[in-house]
């Protein structure tokens, strides 16, 4: 299904957009939940960072809670959901963002807060630093945000879901 939505190699904004628009009420519906989905799509003239979404889901509604319970496992569950009813390969999930009143978009923010401090910290002590585990998401947002940050390097260690970020003084 993924061929659908790519064009050049790229993903077709308007097409997959419209497949969350038809998935992520029906899925809303069969589960139960009393929550209304605006998709949009991010402007094509807007200047897109590496690794930012094109497409933005959000859920809204009487059940928020529900979805935001335990660090937002129900929200990452429906967006696997939806990414596997897409046929979406995983080099496109970045480009597709599901929020449920801006609790990811906080959480995105706090892990860019939190690598930026950690990284002053190894920048002061030439010590490494290990973040919490994470998803591989939330690793390539910590990468993202450090990239360019003269003095230290990052990388992902360990494996599955212990597998964390490691901030390491930069090599001179």
């Amino acid at each position: 299904m993924t061929k659908e939505f790519l064009r050049d190699g790229k993903l077709d904004r308007v097409a997959a957009a419209d497949a969350l628009r038809d998935f992520l009420p029906r899925i809303v519906r069969a589960a139960g939940l009393e929550l209304s989905v605006n998709v949009r799509v991010a402007e094509a003239g807007a200047a897109s960072e590496e690794g930012a979404a094109e497409i933005f889901a959000d859920l809204d509604g009487k059940d928020n809670e529900l979805l935001m319970a335990r660090s937002g496992e129900v929200l990452k569950a429906l967006e696997h959901i939806a990414f596997r009813a897409l046929g979406l390969e995983p080099i496109f999930h970045e480009k597709i963002h599901l929020d449920c009143g801006g609790f990811r978009a906080l959480r995105f923010e706090e892990l860019r807060m939190t690598a930026r401090v950690a990284a002053e910290r190894v920048q002061a002590t030439h010590q490494p630093f290990r973040l919490n585990p994470m998803s591989s998401r939330e690793r390539r947002i910590v990468h993202l945000a450090l990239k360019d940050l003269p003095g230290v390097r990052t990388e992902s260690v360990g494996t599955g879901e212990e597998r964390q970020v490691v901030i390491h003084p930069a090599k001179p």
